[in-house]
């Protein structure tokens, strides 16, 4: 269906922040206004995006072409795939069941930097996901500020389907659906074809696990890896929703060393954790600076956050789109700590309303 202007913002923002924080992602050559009316829950003007990425193959192209194409165009599409996204395994002897692995891994990478960031997609659905790793679709996606597991914000994701702690289960679902169509192509025979690819996808739990414990440790400073860290990140993590403390701003904080006159901060619990964290640290063979310097490369100062993302949509819909251009140059280097980006980093003033988004075609 038609697409609307607002959404299609969104998408130019966001995935052009992504990029920012080095995190896969198609990108956004244009918006254009179509200049038609649609009706959405109220009339809005029509736009088209052209998006950009190393191709649009997704998880739902081989579910096309394994439901109606047969075999035959199956074979066709994973060649063509292997050949264009990971040329490596092209002559190796099952390069159908390496396929599923490299996709595996490419996902365990891509989500476990969403979670770094609390990036939160909105739709996973197996259209949504490309066999190169990429995020694409960027509809109702949304970051989140203050930290909490359950954080949704899609207006049709009642259920929580799609929430923050959600998103790797529903990744692995989708490497199932993935793997189905692969079958064929594994093992002539059936059963052995299920289990050699039930045993791949089993993988990626502890694949996604290693990549984004990789990216805690970053944000703390942690070069090196000790039995511990799980404890200390999660102390930090259940912290923060007790407290509910902004996740972008906890973590930009530490890397500051600089704290708010915050309940969180001023409490005994906090200054436990605080003292444990800074042992851990010493006990490293780092220099500060280094340490300083990894954390700033890890944990972005500004994210495009919710209502700087509508102030700038509610000015494009007026014909201004100077808030835009501001926006888009304040995330293109998220990780520069500079005073400009300090307005971007303040929270949105507190509302009785949950932020909510829309997929807007």
């Amino acid at each position: 269906s038609r697409a609307v202007l607002g959404p299609m913002i969104r998408e130019y923002i966001i995935s052009e922040a992504m990029y920012g924080l080095k995190i896969p992602t198609t990108r956004s050559l244009a918006v254009v206004k179509t200049e038609e009316d649609i009706f959405r829950h109220k009339i809005q003007k029509g736009a088209v995006l052209t998006r950009i990425a190393s191709s649009h193959i997704r998880f739902g192209t081989f579910q096309y072409a394994s439901q109606f194409g047969g075999e035959k165009a199956l074979k066709e599409l994973a060649d063509y795939t292997i050949k264009r996204h990971y040329p490596s395994i092209e002559n190796d002897e099952n390069k159908y069941l390496n396929l599923l692995n490299e996709v595996i891994k490419s996902h365990a990478y891509l989500v476990a930097k969403w979670q770094s960031v609390g990036f939160i997609h909105g739709v996973m659905n197996t259209d949504n996901m490309t066999i190169s790793g990429e995020t694409i679709d960027y509809g109702p996606c949304a970051f989140m500020d203050e930290y909490n597991e359950n954080t949704v914000f899609s207006s049709i994701d009642t259920q929580g389907r799609y929430s923050y702690k959600n998103q790797p289960i529903m990744a692995e679902w989708n490497l199932c659906r993935f793997a189905e169509t692969l079958l064929p192509l594994i093992n002539k025979n059936q059963d052995e074809a299920i289990k050699i690819a039930q045993d791949a996808i089993s993988n990626f739990t502890e694949l996604y696990y290693l990549n984004w414990m990789s990216n805690m440790r970053a944000k703390l400073g942690l070069f090196n890896e000790e039995a511990q860290d799980k404890a200390i990140i999660e102390d930090l993590l259940n912290m923060m929703e007790k407290y509910k403390e902004d996740f972008t701003n906890t973590f930009r904080n530490l890397t500051l060393n600089e704290f708010e006159d915050k309940e969180m901060y001023k409490s005994e619990e906090f200054k436990n954790w605080y003292k444990l964290w800074k042992e851990r640290i010493n006990r490293q063979n780092q220099s500060s600076d280094l340490i300083h310097e990894l954390m700033k490369s890890s944990n972005p100062a500004v994210i495009p956050r919710n209502h700087r993302v509508e102030e700038v949509i509610d000015a494009a819909d007026r014909g201004d789109f100077d808030k835009m251009k501001k926006l888009i140059e304040v995330l293109s280097k998220p990780y520069e700590y500079s005073k400009e980006q300090e307005e971007y980093s303040k929270l949105p003033k507190p509302s009785s309303c949950p932020y909510r988004t829309y997929c807007g075609t």
